[in-house]
């Protein structure tokens, strides 16, 4: 198992890992370290325990936000899609629409005379 180290704070710890993860674990604890470092700089007499648990608490809540919002995205998601409302014509589309039938209607009727009639 490799062990990766890693600072925190700046305080070393030496952290084992799984094969392969040693890239990921050093950017977690960069991301860690970034966090704590912004705990200090707001609570500059806070002590390490404390420093850490805030931090951890920053990252949880920021964790909680983004399940939060992947929960939102993956209901909607499973949600079927609403079919557009058709849309309406105009009533002006419309007259030309019953004028274009009716036009229609009377040439197939001239021409089912000319048939019965040949």
């Amino acid at each position: 198992m490799p062990r990766v180290d890693v600072a925190l704070n700046g305080r070393n710890y030496l952290i084992g890992c799984e094969d392969g993860q040693e890239a990921r674990l050093r950017h977690l604890a960069a991301y860690l370290d970034s966090q704590l470092r912004a705990v200090a700089g707001r609570a500059p007499l806070a002590g390490e325990a404390q420093s850490l648990a805030m931090a951890a608490l920053v990252v949880t809540d920021q964790l909680f936000d983004l399940k939060a919002e992947y929960d939102a995205l993956a209901a909607e998601a499973r949600e079927p899609a609403a079919a557009p409302e058709p849309a309406g014509m105009a009533p002006a589309e419309e007259d030309m629409v019953v004028a274009a039938v009716d036009h229609l209607a009377k040439r197939i009727g001239d021409i089912a005379a000319k048939l019965d009639r040949a």
